[in-house]
């Protein structure tokens, strides 16, 4: 056969692919196909959520839809039966076949929406939420995964409860996990959408807390009277592992220090009214401020390879940046954010993190970062001692910025007053090296001038 297809004579069963680095199982969020239905090369045919991201999987295979290896809420391991897609019996496929493109045969089908399988340029786009229907069905057979047409629709009973409105797959896992049944909630979105407010308001009742006792089948333990199970899986499982890793592989250190931040938030005061079409970001200035400093200190922009034996100093900073959303602690990473200019960086870092809140960004952007920048302060708290990022060897945390008495050219004033606290890996450098570092960032914050001097 010419132009890059193939015609094989049997059946072909889709494994879910390897959906980012270090991920080995996802759990199906929603089918966007059904039994029966007809697909075609790269159609999206399930949404699934890792414990980086919430992604769309496409079908390397054309045909028709046999078996969906799953339900909804299933978790589904890397290289597991995903699909499987049958020969189609007339229309445009010759009869008895199904047609994939060649280089997928070579390989094993692992590519994404947006990466594409195709010979042209393919572009990722957000996909635009929408009101989906989220029944949790009863028999969770492999034909009962929760097509399109839902649990009520496949019974064809017309008694069935009307479908719960949900555009958030954050808010569906919520409900499942603990065992709210979303055709009871009242929804307070726009159109009577389910929000997360929605459910946790339902967790207060006493039916929500006895439905919430655990399912027999994953292994819990009987819980008293009004405990809650929440089980350790998808990102909270991901996060458990890894600041373990971290506390467990490397000797941090946290030192930190009190600056004065007035001339810093006067200076972003002057940039946004010069430019403000443009405007910069708190957060922004102090990632400009850390790729200063890294660039002075380059051996906190690293990484130890134990099983080599050596340490690893990154030529560019892939920053990252901690971000709190609905499914826990994410850290996006912007890679070579030195090349960036700083309204740049404001504008990479509004729509990083909106991204990862919003469960948008691929699992590429949640891997590879060496050196993070993590703002507590938004949580209203002075100081912390965070966990470095495994495997980077360094982390900068910012406090709120309050009003305090400071004393400026012998006299007491009231400034603005934050706390920076460096957390590193005593492995790559010791303390003149992380002093140096973060006497530099608290410089070039109490005086900007510094910074414009470095750059």
């Amino acid at each position: 056969m010419g132009g890059g297809m193939t015609i094989v004579e049997r059946t072909q069963v889709f494994l879910l692919p390897d959906l980012g680095e270090g991920l080995s199982e996802a759990e199906i969020v929603e089918w966007r196909v059904a039994v029966g239905d007809v697909v075609t090369v790269d159609q999206s045919v399930v949404e699934v959520e890792t414990a980086k991201a919430v992604v769309d999987v496409p079908c390397p295979y054309a045909g028709r839809v046999v078996t969906l290896h799953g339900a909804a809420g299933e978790v589904r391991p890397v290289g597991q039966p995903l699909i499987t897609i049958a020969p189609l019996d007339g229309g445009d496929e010759p009869a008895g076949h199904v047609t994939y493109r060649e280089e997928e045969r070579a390989g094993s089908g692992n590519v994404l929406i947006g990466y594409g399988t195709g010979h042209g340029t393919a572009t990722r786009r957000r996909r635009r939420p929408r009101l989906a229907v989220a029944p949790e069905p009863v028999d969770a057979g492999p034909t009962a995964a929760g097509g399109p047409s839902g649990a009520a629709a496949a019974s064809g009973d017309p008694a069935s409860p009307a479908a719960a409105l949900v555009i958030s797959p954050i808010v569906r896992r919520l409900a499942r996990e603990h065992g709210v049944d979303l055709h009871t909630v009242r929804g307070t979105g726009p159109g009577g959408v389910i929000r997360r407010a929605d459910v946790e308001a339902a967790l207060t009742a006493p039916a929500a807390r006895l439905a919430a006792v655990p399912d027999p089948q994953v292994g819990s333990a009987p819980v008293g009277d009004g405990d809650m199970i929440v089980p350790l899986t998808g990102v909270r499982k991901v996060i458990a592992d890894k600041l373990s890793r971290s506390r467990r592989e490397i000797p941090e250190v946290t030192i930190w220090v009190d600056v004065d931040a007035t001339g810093l938030l006067e200076t972003r005061a002057a940039i946004n009214a010069a430019t403000p079409d443009a405007p910069v970001s708190i957060l922004a200035l102090l990632a400009r401020i850390c790729l200063s400093g890294l660039r002075r200190f380059p051996q906190l922009n690293a990484r130890v390879d134990t099983e080599a034996q050596h340490i690893v100093q990154s030529a560019g900073v892939h920053l990252g940046i901690a971000a709190q959303t609905d499914r826990g602690l994410l850290v996006p990473v912007l890679r070579d954010a030195q090349r960036l200019t700083t309204a740049e960086l404001a504008a990479e870092l509004a729509a990083t993190t909106a991204a990862a809140r919003a469960g948008s960004l691929p699992p590429a952007r949640l891997t590879g970062g060496t050196f993070t920048l993590n703002n507590y302060g938004v949580f209203g708290v002075d100081g912390s001692t965070p966990i470095i990022n495994h495997p980077e060897a360094a982390l900068l945390g910012v406090g709120r910025i309050v009003d305090k008495p400071w004393v400026v050219d012998g006299q007491l004033a009231v400034r603005k007053v934050t706390q920076l606290s460096l957390t590193f890996d005593h492995r790559v450098c010791d303390g003149g090296v992380a002093g140096g570092f973060l006497r530099h960032v608290a410089d070039c914050v109490e005086r900007p001038a510094l910074l414009i001097a470095a750059v």
